[in-house]
């Protein structure tokens, strides 16, 4: 059974309307000839009459629509028609795909025939679904759009092939912590003629080969992908093909993956482009792709996270080309070799910037002055692990920074004086937060909040471990084999009733600290406080291209 529109259909028939029996015809015009069409229902007032009966399929499934997963389930088991309609209207999927599940499989996509959203699931501890099980999912749902997989290590290059026969139409692709390799993914890539998210993370079958074959640059999909994200990955150079042939792409994110990506980076900026954002995270990059990086005159979001091979120079020479960046996250790594010249190099040139966070890094107040001066669309800053910043520099930026509008500091040398200047100034403040600073005490956030009653202050004051500062932009991954990534403990959703989670649903994960003399010699790391500040933040406030898996 194909994805089809279903065999009920959305269409309001007498079997709808079962308790309306007591409905009198009423005529528009009595002695007169009329069709059919003259007559509608006068209902009549009855105690146990279902008024939802009335209601079209149409309507509602739009209501069925807004509610959360778990109401949906609730109203599913109401009645027939409502377990009809709420399994008919219902396109996002989630699935805890244990091989417990295979043998329900056709009941489950018999009663969900419209899904075009779907997300499989498997813990570590399970047998995941095989790809005889995959290929029967791929029969059932070749309307997908959007497919995450997670976990799923049986599923190999022979059901990744079907995959790509049987669902055509997807847009959105995003695999984490399974086996199939090269052959599969290049299956996928010639034949989904419309995908445009690519995200890629932990392919084991990648990380064991000596030699992996290279993603096909003439692959379908190259003419269609805007986003590519790769992360943790041993063998990601095999990518750079695909990467480079993608003349559309506007998001590319690199994360923890080996191997020297300046080459690639170059040859991107030697074509016409239309990059818009590019997160460069523990990867090997230096001033030479920066440099390429400069020639994105389209950039927009910036993030560089501990690459120690960057320095001022490169920083200095994206900000004077590109104009048009409006988020900006630097990750130093405690490095001194970004400073006062970049971020000024930014503060002359990024006068539409809107968010930047400053981590592992030494910036002045010369720095943080022009910042302040010069960017006055500013409206959310973050400052954390920084040794230089104190009173000085906060009372500069309370002073200058008239359109911010959410702050956070983190592991500085700030007292309370100057936590105490944003009772006056900021005066669109709406959020504050100070992490790890041992010097500010609660006094500091008695004084904002009796001064500026509507000011969220969110200040804690017990943990004082500055050195424990992470500034990583993404999640933690896996120990894969030969590489050290931080162990990571993620909640799977539990199976529902009918083994249904809405896709919405979403997972936590929590990881453990590393040292700060660990982290410069090993690809460790976290999410950190201000990684997860700011991507709420940004949800919420910016229109940055984010990878939605899902």
């Amino acid at each position: 059974m194909g994805q089809s529109s279903s065999a009920h259909g959305f269409s309001p028939t007498e079997s709808n309307y079962p308790h309306c029996n007591n409905a009198v015809p009423h005529h528009r015009c009595s002695g007169t000839e009329h069709s059919d069409e003259d007559d509608f229902p006068i209902l009549q007032p009855c105690e146990n009459r279902d008024y939802t009966d009335v209601l079209p399929d149409e309507c509602l499934a739009l209501i069925f629509q807004s509610l959360s997963s778990g109401d949906r389930k609730r109203c599913s088991l109401v009645c027939r028609r409502w377990l009809l309609v709420e399994g008919i209207s219902r396109h996002r999927l989630s699935l805890n795909a244990k091989t417990e599940i295979v043998p329900d499989i056709p009941t489950i996509f018999s009663r969900f025939d419209s899904v075009t959203k779907l997300a499989l699931r498997c813990d570590r501890r399970s047998v995941s679904i095989n790809d005889e099980a995959f290929i029967l999912i791929s029969l059932r749902c070749v309307n997908l759009t959007r497919l995450k997989l997670r976990g799923c290590r049986d599923i190999t290059d022979v059901g990744m092939a079907c995959l790509a026969k049987n669902c055509q139409k997807l847009k959105k692709f995003s695999c984490g912590s399974c086996m199939f390799g090269a052959e599969g993914m290049n299956a996928l890539l010639n034949n989904s003629i419309s995908l445009e998210e690519l995200s890629v993370k932990r392919l084991r079958c990648m990380n064991h080969s000596v030699s992996v074959e290279p993603i096909s640059i003439g692959s379908t999909a190259a003419c269609s992908l805007k986003s590519i994200c790769l992360k943790e990955l041993y063998n990601g150079q095999c990518f750079g093909p695909l990467i480079m042939g993608s003349k559309n792409l506007k998001t590319l994110k690199l994360l923890r993956c080996l191997g020297d990506w300046d080459r690639v980076l170059e040859t991107i900026a030697n074509r016409e482009n239309h990059l818009v954002e590019i997160h460069l995270e523990r990867v090997q990059v230096s001033d030479i792709g920066l440099g390429a990086i400069s020639k994105f005159s389209d950039l927009e979001i910036l993030h560089l996270v501990k690459a120690p091979e960057c320095t001022d120079s490169g920083v200095v020479d994206v900000a004077r080309h590109c104009k048009l960046l409006r988020k900006v996250h630097i990750d130093g790594w405690r490095t001194n070799r970004i400073g006062d010249v970049g971020l000024g190099a930014i503060a002359e040139n990024s006068v539409n910037l809107k968010e930047l966070v400053i981590m592992g890094l030494n910036p002045t107040v010369t720095s943080l002055l022009a910042i302040a001066s010069n960017c006055q669309k500013l409206e959310r800053l973050a400052l954390c692990g920084s040794e230089s910043i104190g009173d000085a520099e906060v009372t500069c930026i309370a002073t200058k920074c008239m359109a911010l509008k959410k702050l956070c500091i983190k592991g500085c040398e700030v007292t309370d004086e100057g936590i105490v200047s944003f009772a006056w100034g900021c005066p669109n403040l709406v959020k504050i937060k100070i992490k790890k600073c041992k010097n500010v005490t609660g006094e500091a956030a008695d004084v904002l909040r009796s001064r500026r009653g509507s000011l969220a202050v969110n200040l804690d004051v017990e943990e004082v471990d500055v050195e424990a500062v992470d500034g990583s932009a993404s999640d933690g991954g896996a120990l894969e084999e030969g590489i050290e990534f931080p162990l990571i403990a993620s909640t799977v959703p539990a199976l529902g009733a009918g083994g249904v989670i809405d896709i919405d649903t979403p997972s936590t994960s929590n990881l453990g600290r590393s040292s700060a003399s660990n982290s410069r010699i090993g690809f460790l790391g976290g999410r950190g406080l201000v990684a997860c500040t700011f991507r709420r933040w940004s949800n919420g406030n910016g229109n940055g291209n984010s990878n939605e898996n899902l």
